[in-house]
C-alpha cells in the first residue's frame, strides 16, 4: 500500500488499531470487522481537510448534504448483517463516499451498491478501484428501488433512514435474508434488523441512530 493509502500521523496504521480499541470498548466483538476496519484507509474517503479526524468516532461530511457514518455504526450494522453467518450477495443502499461499502466487501462474496447522487458515486467508485476491491457492482439509480435485476439478496444494508421499512426492498430479501435499517424521522431514529422467514419478516429494534433522510430521485 502506498503512503497515501498507508497514511502517517492522524492517518497512520497506529491510529486505525486504536479505533479499533475503542470500537471493541463499545461493544463490537465480531473479530473479522475489527481486522477489516483496522487495514481500510478511512482518511481517503473524506476531503483532505478533513482527514486528520478520520479515525474519530464522528460522523463528517462528504458534500451534497451527505455524510460519512462514523465508525462505530459502520462496525455495529456489519457486525448486525454478519451475525447469522457468511453472505454472498448483499445490497448497499447509499454508497456515499464507499467506506461502508469497502468494510462489506472484505467480508462477504459480492456487494451490490446503489448511490442517487452521481458526484458521489463516480468518487466512491474511483477509491474503491484505487484500493483494488473488485467485488463490488455500482449503480447510479434511487435506492428506493433497490436492484430488482440482481435480487433476491442474502443482506441488505441501507444507510439513510426512511421513515418505514421500504416494500421494494423487503420484496428484494431471499427466505433467511437479513436488512438492517436505521427507520424514522431525523432525531427520532431506530437502528432495525429485519429478517425474512416464512410467515414474513421479523423486526428487531436496537438503537437510536441518526442518519440522513432517505430521499428518492437521483441526481
Amino acid at each position: 500500500m502506498n503512503t497515501h493509502l498507508q497514511g502517517s500521523g492522524m492517518t497512520s496504521q497506529r491510529t486505525r488499531e486504536r479505533m479499533v480499541t475503542r470500537l471493541e470498548g463499545q461493544g463490537i466483538k465480531n473479530k473479522k470487522v475489527l481486522a477489516v476496519m483496522a487495514k481500510t484507509p478511512r482518511h481517503i474517503f473524506v476531503d483532505e481537510a478533513l482527514q486528520s479526524r478520520a479515525y474519530e468516532d464522528t460522523a463528517l461530511p462528504i458534500g451534497f448534504n451527505q455524510t460519512i457514518s462514523q465508525p462505530y455504526i459502520v462496525a455495529r450494522m456489519t457486525e448486525l448483517l454478519l451475525e447469522a453467518g457468511p453472505l454472498k450477495r448483499v445490497l448497499e443502499i447509499g454508497t456515499g463516499c464507499g467506506y461502508q461499502t469497502a468494510i462489506l466487501a472484505q467480508l462477504v462474496e459480492h456487494v451490490f451498491t446503489v448511490e442517487r447522487i452521481l458526484p458521489l458515486h463516480d468518487k466512491a467508485k474511483t477509491i474503491l478501484r484505487e484500493l483494488k476491491i473488485d467485488n463490488i457492482s455500482f449503480r447510479h439509480q434511487d435506492g428506493g428501488w433497490g436492484w430488482e435485476l440482481k435480487a433476491p439478496f442474502d443482506g441488505i444494508l441501507v444507510a439513510a433512514a426512511p421513515t418505514e421499512l421500504p416494500a421494494m426492498l423487503l420484496e428484494q430479501m431471499a427466505l433467511g435474508a437479513v436488512m438492517v435499517i436505521p427507520i424514522g424521522k431525523y432525531g427520532s431514529q431506530e437502528l432495525q434488523r429485519v429478517t425474512r422467514t416464512e410467515d414474513g419478516y421479523d423486526v428487531e429494534e436496537l438503537e437510536m441512530v441518526n442518519f440522513v433522510p432517505f430521499l428518492s430521485g437521483k441526481e
